[in-house]
């Protein structure tokens, strides 16, 4: 008998529908070729120039320039060895292929790292008249962004020493790891169905979606009440992880851990402040939220595991790639001309592996490397939530082929801190499109609770961690202790400023702390909140049909990071150190929640 549905092998779907690998190396023999040609190269890099930058500039720019063309084969090697492992996990020869290059970008790594501390040495007049040497221009913005960190480097030997406390630093963390994936084991319960099963991280979701509010009452309780059972070792650990950014901050005389996150991008305090500020000047708009939800769902007593049920149902029948990508190109259609050109160059150009196969790496991304075209793993299923991926996975890549077409490889990669914004921009353009277009009360229905959803989870539930680690930051460096009490009591604080007083906050909520594992990468949560909220500050402008609104995105895109984040969307019309562009976030959000309230009548 013929399975329905069953998943194809790779080997069945025609190549139209995979991405052009080959593009980048034509098999596997051409790929070992010029990996073993590598080697040779990258050990050059330090024989060659370890110790000799202060030479001259000749000897500088030949380092540079030699150090790009190693690096631009390096980076192709690595994308490609790991996305060929990507079509088919079963098969060994391309997961070889990635530990090869994962082994030689660490060779790399250690034959390049006389570089910065060799050039941090230098004397800035040598270093200003090596900037004037012919070909030395195009690195001047690349050199001053390395000179900033040199009033933080320390002398030789207490970098020496700071890279052995490394190792123990990273302990928290590791321990954090090993004790939530591996050691914690969570409870057994009912699915609904009269099934018993194991309750995971990777299982909460599904079992928080579900209608039956018993199910998702009980895994709740599982999940948090279970982190309860080990808040004193992760509270030991969290503290151990803060003690660590306080160290350091301190040892490299930065102002304190806050100042030391932010300095690598050049973001000032003004900016993360907003996004914390911003979140709890407009908590009322999340307490009309919740009550909408308590409402709609028809409940006396709203709950944390009333949340992620949905209070609408996506819209039913199989949207096939082709009308997805119509679907796309309408929406994304006021970005202009050379915008949708390019989209459908990638559409046209397999840059998009689309369909799910045996063996196939799930989830979505966008990938490639400078001197590649994008790449976009999919693993299309034909819902409106796919469509959303396909638009957020181009918006991707469409950003890095205007940075790679536009800028030089030294400045061809954008910062993590702008990268959410053009695949988030494309999903509210879309959003926007299918809102004007909806046809029936359902699907508007539907819409709108996948924006609050957006709005919830990006904006207000990254804002309220930001506020948790700069407070338990400051906390500890004023000689607090973090107890479990204290970051239970804070947590608790948090979430009922946040969610107001339709939320009855469970004490195994107060455990939630206990479970964030961003919460060891410190201060890294609030760039979710400033790409959400450029995102929405350049959607809004374009949809509004702004003067030159268009243009500065555009422009925007093309900049890659030849510039520091903020002056780069500065440039393009957002400001993320003043509040306008927050406030027109949360404009945007009372609107859809007036629109809400008049699709669920309950005016």
């Amino acid at each position: 008998m013929t399975k329905v549905n069953e998943i194809p092998e790779r080997n069945t779907i025609p190549e139209k529908f995979k991405w052009n690998l080959e593009a980048i190396y034509k098999s596997f023999d051409e790929w070992q070729e010029i990996f073993n040609a590598l080697g040779n190269k990258i050990a050059a890099l330090k024989n060659d120039y370890e110790g000799k930058l202060n030479t001259g500039a000749e000897i500088l720019l030949k380092f540079l320039k030699e150090d790009e063309a190693v690096t631009l084969e390096l980076n192709k090697l690595y994308v490609y060895a790991n996305m060929k492992s990507h079509e088919d996990l079963r098969l060994t020869k391309p997961m070889e292929l990635a530990g090869l290059a994962e082994n030689l970008m660490v060779k790399y790594n250690e034959a390049v790292a006389f570089f910065e501390p060799e050039l941090l040495s230098l004397p800035e007049n040598y270093l200003n008249d090596c900037l004037k040497f012919p070909g030395m221009e195009l690195y001047k913005f690349f050199i001053r962004k390395l000179l900033r960190s040199r009033e933080h480097v320390l002398s030789h030997e207490q970098e020496i020493l700071l890279a052995q406390i490394g190792e123990i630093s990273s302990t928290p963390e590791n321990a954090f790891t090993l004790l939530t994936d591996a050691d914690i084991k969570f409870p057994d319960i009912d699915d609904g169905e009269g099934n018993k099963i194991e309750l995971s991280e990777e299982r909460w979701y599904k079992y928080s979606r579900s209608l039956n509010r018993d199910v998702r009452k009980n895994a709740f309780m599982g999940i948090y009440g279970t982190y309860g059972n080990f808040k004193n070792a992760i509270s030991a650990l969290y503290s151990g992880s803060v003690k660590g950014d306080i160290f350091y901050s301190r040892a490299r005389h930065f102002k304190n851990s806050l100042d030391m996150a932010l300095f690598s991008e050049n973001v000032n305090e003004d900016v993360y402040n907003n996004v914390v500020d911003t979140a709890k000047n407009n908590s009322k708009l999340m307490h009309d939220l919740i009550s909408m939800r308590k409402k709609i769902l028809g409940l006396d007593e709203f709950h944390f595991y009333d949340l992620n049920v949905p209070i609408s149902q996506e819209p039913e029948g199989e949207i096939n790639f082709d009308d997805a990508c119509e679907m796309a190109l309408n929406a994304l259609a006021p970005l202009g001309d050379d915008y949708i050109k390019n989209f459908k160059k990638g559409l046209g150009g397999r840059w998009i592996d689309i369909y799910e196969n045996k063996g196939k790496r799930k989830g979505a991304y966008s990938w490639g490397t400078y001197g590649t075209q994008p790449y976009v793993l999919l693993n299309y299923n034909g819902t409106l939530r796919d469509v959303f991926t396909l638009v957020h996975e181009m918006g991707h890549s469409l950003h890095s082929y205007y940075s790679h077409e536009n800028q030089p490889q030294v400045y061809a990669d954008y910062t993590i801190l702008l990268a959410e914004v053009a695949s988030t921009t494309n999903e509210a353009l879309l959003l926007g499109y299918l809102l004007s277009q909806a046809d029936t009360p359902e699907n508007k229905k539907w819409l709108l609770n996948y924006y609050y959803d957006m709005v919830r989870t990006t904006f207000y539930r990254q804002a309220m961690f930001a506020d948790f680690e700069r407070e338990t930051h400051k906390y500890s460096e004023d000689g607090g202790i973090l107890t479990p009490d204290y970051l239970s009591s804070l947590w608790e604080k948090l979430n009922r400023e946040c969610y107001g007083a339709d939320m009855f906050i469970d004490p195994e909520l107060c455990n939630e702390w206990a479970r964030i594992p961003h919460f060891y990468s410190a201060f890294y949560v609030y760039k979710y909140v400033t790409g959400f909220t450029a995102a929405n500050a350049f959607s809004t402008a374009i949809l509004n049909n702004e003067h030159g609104a268009v243009d500065r995105y555009l422009k925007f895109l093309k900049s890659g990071g030849s510039d520091y984040s903020l002056n780069i969307l500065k440039r393009a019309g957002v400001d993320l150190s003043s509040s306008e562009p927050f406030d027109r976030t949360m404009k945007l959000f009372e609107t859809r929640l007036n629109e809400g309230r008049e699709a669920w009548k309950l005016n």
